[in-house]
């Protein structure tokens, strides 16, 4: 099997929480992930960019060695590349300005959600078996 992209590796690990990206064309970003998936080496994402609320896709390039960047525009629907993601970083959660008003009410919808959470643990041996623990 082909390694997977380190790039989208750190992408993966680090969603949904915040994450900043540096492009090819000299911009930085950052950005959070609404859903991130590897298909056997293929990595694809779908998130926005804090400051901006447009759509942006990732995607590995055909060869597997670059993660792509695309972004939707607003009035006509369709999709420019942006560029290569050269580097991916973890953002402190609490650093980030979270300015529109539908992150503010998905932060109060968790914090209600949150409140009472049971530890939910897998085997490991089947992972179709779940053990909660109050």
């Amino acid at each position: 099997m082909a390694e997977l992209n380190p790039v989208a590796k750190q992408i993966d690990n680090v969603s949904p929480a915040p994450i900043r990206l540096l492009l090819s064309d000299g911009s930085s970003g950052v950005f959070k992930m609404q859903n991130t998936e590897f298909l056997q080496a293929e990595f694809q994402a779908e998130g926005h960019r804090i400051d901006d609320e447009s759509a942006y896709r990732f995607i590995t390039s055909d060869d597997g060695e670059e993660i792509l960047a695309g972004r939707r525009s607003d009035s006509t629907d369709e999709w420019t590349l942006v560029g290569e993601v050269l580097q991916a970083e973890a953002v402190d959660e609490d650093s980030v300005d979270h300015t529109s008003e539908s992150d503010a009410e998905s932060d109060t919808d968790a914090k209600s959600t949150t409140e009472e959470t049971e530890e939910i643990t897998l085997d490991p041996e089947n992972v179709n078996e779940v053990n909660i623990e109050d």
